[in-house]
Order: C-alpha cells, then sequence, then structure tokens
C-alpha cells in the first residue's frame, strides 16, 4: 500500500480536569484560610491540554500583583482574579517553559527573601555605609 502523504496531527485532547482542579483551588482557599497552610499545585504533573491550560488561566483571571524574577531564567508570578491563588510560571534561559505552578497562599514562597540574602544585603550596606562619607 502506497503512503498517501498523510501527516499524523496530535489532537488537543480533552481531559475534563479544569473543573476539579477549580474545586481543588477552593479547597486549598479554605485550608488556608482556616489553618495558614499553602498548598502548591505542579500543574506540569497534571494531565491537562493546552486548551484546557488556556481555559483555566481565562478563568483564574489576572489580579493586582505581577512580579518577574530573574535567577537562571525568568520566573513570572501572576497574582489571579482569587486574592489568595498565584499562578507562578518558570522560564529557563533559552525562554522556553521550566514549570507551571498554582500556588495558594498569602503570598508565594518564591517572593520571601532568604535570610543568607538578608545578610549579605546587610553586610553590602554596612560595608558602604563605612566606605562612603557622611551626607
Amino acid at each position: 500500500m502506497a503512503e498517501s502523504g498523510v501527516i499524523p496531527i496530535a489532537l488537543d485532547t480533552a481531559t475534563g480536569n479544569v473543573r476539579p482542579l477549580l474545586h481543588e483551588i477552593r479547597h486549598a482557599l479554605t485550608r488556608l484560610l482556616n489553618t495558614g497552610e499553602p498548598t502548591v499545585i505542579d500543574l506540569g504533573a497534571l494531565p491537562l491540554s493546552e486548551t484546557e491550560l488556556e481555559q483555566l488561566q481565562a478563568q483564574l483571571g489576572k489580579g493586582e500583583v505581577r512580579a518577574e524574577l530573574h535567577a537562571l531564567g525568568v520566573s513570572l508570578i501572576q497574582e489571579t482574579r482569587y486574592s489568595g491563588v498565584w499562578l507562578i510560571r518558570h522560564m529557563n534561559e533559552s525562554q522556553e517553559s521550566a514549570g507551571m505552578f498554582i500556588e495558594i497562599s498569602k503570598m508565594p514562597e518564591l517572593l520571601y527573601a532568604q535570610m543568607e540574602d538578608i545578610q549579605d544585603g546587610l553586610g553590602r550596606l554596612e560595608h558602604e555605609l563605612n566606605e562612603q562619607p557622611p551626607f
């Protein structure tokens, strides 16, 4: 049988996981309110189609806060229209997606200053104050 020249195309098959994921986010928000316990959901570990990721992002919307980190690639942190629900996308140095997460917390862990970094900052400030003449 001769080849017909047909190229197979992968279809974007729906998994039906958007609504259950939204319920999981609702439960996580309730837990955050009741206990203060944050939740992180790794979207890359879930069977979601590209269309479903877009549907999820549209449902979550965008809130008032957006942060961008530059460390071994760019990390974009976007508050959703639901306070306490954050969409986090990590990109590698080649600007390829390296991970996508939903974090349910008062503030994403990634935005907290690390004690080691605070210590370094204090050391730099003290050094600069000792090196500079008084104002």
